[in-house]
């Protein structure tokens, strides 16, 4: 008797907007406080905890249940990069006797972001260009903001905040189209398919 395979067709929804817009919108916010337009406050910090935070993480494990490997490495990688940002500001303010992060030490953990992200554009090369634009401007942008912490320099950190308010950007851009391209069964706003052959 021939053993017979059920095929389980995957029906859930494409998790890469909902991190694509917690992503980018976040880094927006934060980066309109790093160009000096807004301040830094609770509500980019309460952005970082629960959109960019928590909602990229649970894309992240959405993709995992795609089977997608770097869906889920990068939105729980990012998810918990916003989670340890707010940490980073606020533990030492709420539990006594935890140092401030220094400017070497925020230079370092910015600059091994940058590395870790710049390991991921490889992968991009196999997706899509939207994807290439978001990942290489987010590799800049922990570039921009490691040297800023290292120098304290002024005027590297506005170019870091203007810089990230283009990476964000195009993060937002990458999900709307994802989104809107899936609703209207054509391609509404070009993503730049990549050739796999």
């Amino acid at each position: 008797m021939a053993d017979s395979v059920i095929e389980i067709k995957d029906t859930t929804a494409n998790p890469a907007p909902l991190g694509l817009f917690a992503f980018g919108m976040t880094t927006i916010l934060l980066n309109l406080a790093n160009c000096g337009i807004i301040g830094l406050s609770s509500m980019i910090l309460a952005m970082g905890i629960f959109y960019g935070g928590i909602a990229q993480v649970i894309a992240g494990i959405m993709e995992f249940r795609k089977k997608n490997t770097f869906g889920t490495t990068a939105f729980i990688s990012y998810g918990m990069f916003w989670l340890t940002l707010v940490a980073l500001i606020y533990l030492p303010q709420i539990l006594p006797g935890v140092p401030k992060a220094d400017g070497p030490g925020l230079a370092a953990f910015l600059g091994l972001w940058g590395v870790f992200t710049f390991g991921l554009f490889f992968g991009t090369l196999r997706l899509s260009r939207a994807l290439q634009v978001v990942f290489l401007s987010l590799t800049i942008l922990f570039v921009l903001l490691a040297i800023h912490a290292a120098t304290g320099a002024d005027a590297i950190g506005h170019l870091a905040g203007y810089e990230g308010l283009f990476c964000g950007a195009s993060a937002f851009y990458a999900g709307l189209a994802q989104v809107l391209n899936e609703l209207y069964g054509k391609e509404v706003l070009p993503l730049g398919a990549v050739s796999r052959s």
